[in-house]
């Protein structure tokens, strides 16, 4: 006997045109071309050639000139001396680098008025049909606009993270710090190309850090109490989740041990120690991406973290089981979904649930686009 309590999904015939027409729009709208604009793709061998040649197309429908350098792989540390002019001479740079974020000279450029989009999660041109790639942009941006509004105003607070294994991290948050981390457009919810030195992140997934140095005016060797441990539930490049509860100890921001016994708990210990805490809590925020697929930065589902480290080196284990990985192997993120937030006496996540989801204002935009409840809490798994 077949039991069938739920309905089939739709047949594709009569939703992929609409999905997809969806997702072009959002396409078009963050790769916000102007007339004369000087786009430069900053890409790597593995990156499908068809998203160069989407973006590419699209420049040349906005009357904007493209050209591309392809590096040997996204993990360069800084930008070659060999590109600069040519990032110098871009007005809207396309990049799969991991240096795009934090290299001084980026953000030197930014600070220029230079826009620039990231795509770690737009590798492969078929990502335009997942249900991640036709969310609404625009609704991404009102859940972040929310989430910004529980971080406290005008008065110091601590942020703290934890949850039901043990974990309890504290990063203590002063008006100085506040002010610079939700100034950029990121926090502020703008999802499109479209601002001076802005700097945005497609697929609309992959949502602003609670804390990193951005809070320090990009100062990464500023000191800061960063203290606590946490009970991470997965990290990137271990096949699945853990099984052993593990400890990972933090003194301010370096990680002093990790305690476990099991063969993750043994990697994550030669890998981490040593390894200095540079991203405290990034969110997720597009509740239609994949609740369970970290690789390869994290999970991006609302309310899902990850924590990244610097590594004190190179981790051997990183290079074997991801040879290929976007990000290089002196990086590392820690990832969590049950996690409880709070920022001073405002709850920012309850057991994994980003309450921004339940916010008046984000479920009355949600009603534009559908059934807020579905959209906003129908998360994929």
């Amino acid at each position: 006997m077949n039991y069938i309590g739920t309905p089939p999904p739709l047949n594709p015939a009569i939703t992929a045109t609409k999905h997809y027409f969806q997702a072009l729009d959002n396409f078009t709208r963050t790769f916000a071309f102007r007339a004369g604009d000087r786009v430069l793709m900053l890409t790597d061998p593995l990156l499908d050639p068809r998203v160069v040649d989407a973006i590419s197309g699209h420049a040349k429908a906005r009357g904007a000139t493209l050209s591309a350098f392809m590096a040997p792989s996204t993990t360069l540390p800084g930008v070659p001396d060999e590109v600069k002019p040519l990032i110098q001479a871009a007005t809207f740079v396309v990049s799969t680098w991991f240096c795009s974020i934090e290299d001084p000279f980026n953000v030197a450029m930014r600070k220029a008025g230079q826009r620039w989009v990231k795509i770690t999660y737009f590798r492969d041109l078929d990502l335009l049909h997942t249900p991640q790639a036709r969310f609404p942009i625009d609704l991404v941006g009102e859940i972040i606009r929310a989430t910004e509004r529980k971080f406290p105003k005008g008065q110091d607070f601590t942020l703290r993270f934890s949850d039901a294994r043990g974990s309890d991290l504290t990063i203590p948050y002063t008006t100085a710090m506040r002010d610079p981390m939700f100034a950029g457009n990121r926090w502020r919810g703008m999802m499109t190309a479209d601002e001076p030195g802005c700097y945005i992140h497609y697929l609309p997934t992959h949502g602003p850090n609670f804390w990193d140095s951005t809070a320090m005016k990009n100062d990464t060797n500023a000191v800061l109490p960063i203290n606590g441990v946490l009970y991470p539930q997965w990290a990137i490049g271990f096949e699945r989740p853990f099984a052993e509860n593990i400890a990972v100890e933090f003194k301010d921001k370096f990680v002093t041990a990790v305690h476990g016994e099991s063969d993750d708990a043994k990697a994550l210990r030669d890998m981490l120690v040593g390894g200095k805490l540079i991203e405290g809590g990034g969110c997720g925020f597009n509740p239609k991406a994949p609740r369970h697929t970290i690789y390869p930065a994290g999970s991006n589902s609302p309310g899902a973290l990850h924590f990244g480290i610097d590594l004190a080196k190179p981790s051997d284990f990183i290079r074997k089981v991801m040879p290929n990985w976007e990000e290089p192997p002196v990086h590392q993120d820690l990832v969590s979904f049950d996690m409880t937030v709070t920022a001073g006496d405002n709850v920012v996540i309850d057991a994994g649930l980003l309450t921004a989801l339940r916010d008046p204002q984000v479920i009355e935009a949600a009603s534009r686009y559908g059934d807020p409840v579905d959209l906003l809490e129908g998360f994929v798994y």
